[in-house]
């Protein structure tokens, strides 16, 4: 993964994750509340209905209670006052009904069939006696009861709350209910539209999430593309610089054949013509044929040891053959030999520099060779430092001049200058190294440090 899709992948996770866990909390408050708020409701819709079942019996009670309190027990008025609560029905599956203290149905408006039958001993789906339980609960003074009975619209078995009263004077037990499945469908309704709004909440996170995660992936393309282009710019004028090195390099190698070498062969190859002629002379010529040989032999060294310059400027061989402070201890020497300021080497421990890559060998020799150039072209220093230390796992080379410094960053954002410096510092970032200068006027510092893994030792 590049490093790019790292950041990208980086920027979208912590989002995924918050929103997730914003998903996961609000999710839950939501069925907390959910749960909460059904309760709430179904506690206040029982409540409704239970008194609502209430006022339905004290109603029925109103209707019979001239006949009831006239004291008269006789089969008429019973009949009268059952005629009475057989027409107080509210809708279709609303009714009373009225047993005797023994469990004889004495009328039910829905359910003719079970008048006159005995239901003392009926139990429900869940085996419990359900006419038992109600008369207990009118002898005890009236009130709620919940129990299972045949709904009249559907004719099956459905929960019920019924609310009883005794009524000693005629040995009666009269009540009313209603049935649970139509506070079960409400609830249900609310249930469902509770899972609607959680639903369309978690969708709208999902949503934010997505949205967020492609803004975050367009943002990341743009930068992209933005870093790529900037990429592309630098890489052309990266390239562009080693073009110009390579031109420079050739340009100063041709200068060098055909200032230095090219005219020295020529004249060498003169001085070897004219010696063969005077060898065909008399006897004087022949006596200077010697002095003539001996002064192209002599400009024959000078020619080889340009040659030696030359391919030491191009990859000095000490550099393969004795190490890093070795090479550089040479390149010291020959800069002492060249220059007018006198520089010095110091390594410290004395076998620094060795067992280290040929690459990282070369970029240390040529940023010292660079800084060395520098000095006497430039900074027109009196004095130069240079120092190879190894400490643990670093190394660091150091090149201290006395020179009059300059103006790092001005030189640093001009295009057409600084080319040196610049190459100083892309050679040591290619081998993980970093590069820092420094420049006063009291002189300049350069420190090239590179920490060393195991694969470098």
């Amino acid at each position: 993964m590049k490093l790019r899709q790292k950041v990208i992948f980086l920027a979208i996770t912590p989002l995924i994750l918050a929103l997730c866990a914003i998903a996961f909390a609000v999710r839950h408050q939501a069925i907390t509340l959910a749960e909460q708020q059904r309760a709430t409701i179904q506690q206040a819709y029982l409540a409704s209905k239970e008194a609502e079942l209430k006022h339905y019996v004290t109603l029925a009670s109103h209707s019979i209670a001239s006949l009831y309190q006239s004291g008269r027990k006789d089969d008429a008025t019973q009949e009268e006052a059952k005629r009475i609560l057989s027409a107080l029905s509210y809708g279709d599956d609303g009714y009373f009904f009225i047993y005797d203290l023994q469990g004889k149905s004495l009328m039910h408006p829905r359910q003719p069939e079970l008048v006159g039958q005995n239901l003392w001993q009926l139990r429900d789906a869940e085996g419990n006696l359900t006419i038992q339980r109600l008369m207990q609960r009118a002898k005890s003074g009236g009130g709620f009861e919940r129990y299972n009975w045949i709904k009249p619209s559907s004719n099956k078995s459905a929960p019920k709350l019924g609310y009883v009263i005794l009524m000693p004077e005629w040995g009666w037990m009269m009540g009313t209910g209603i049935y649970m499945d139509d506070v079960d469908q409400a609830l249900a309704k609310v249930d469902a539209q509770q899972s609607r709004n959680i639903r369309s909440t978690m969708e709208l996170i999902a949503a934010i999430a997505i949205l967020g995660s492609l803004l975050v992936a367009a943002c990341g393309l743009v930068l992209n593309l933005r870093e790529l282009r900037v990429a592309d710019a630098k890489l052309k004028v990266l390239a562009q610089r080693v073009v110009e090195s390579q031109e420079e390099e050739r340009a100063r190698l041709s200068r060098d054949l055909h200032d230095g070498i090219s005219q020295w062969l020529v004249s060498i190859k003169l001085q070897i013509e004219a010696g063969i002629a005077r060898l065909g002379g008399n006897a004087e010529q022949k006596d200077k044929a010697p002095a003539t040989f001996e002064r192209a032999a002599e400009q024959l060294n000078k020619v080889l040891g340009e040659v030696r310059r030359i391919s030491h400027n191009l990859r000095p061989a000490i550099l393969d053959d004795l190490g890093l402070a070795a090479a550089l201890d040479h390149l010291v020497h020959e800069f002492n030999d060249s220059s007018s300021a006198q520089a010095s080497f110091t390594a410290s421990p004395a076998a620094a520099g060795e067992g280290l890559p040929d690459m990282v060998n070369t970029v240390l020799f040529r940023i010292a060779q660079e800084a060395l150039t520098n000095c006497e072209r430039h900074a027109h220093a009196r004095g130069v430092e240079v120092s190879l230390l190894e400490a643990g796992k670093a190394v660091e080379l150091r090149i201290q001049d006395n020179g009059g410094g300059f103006d790092f960053d001005g030189i640093a954002l001009h295009p057409q200058r600084g080319i040196g410096l610049r190459n100083m510092t892309e050679r040591m970032e290619a081998i993980g190294g970093s590069l820092r200068i420094t420049s006063s006027p009291a002189g300049t510092v350069v420190l090239a440090r590179l920490e060393l893994s195991s694969t470098l030792k």
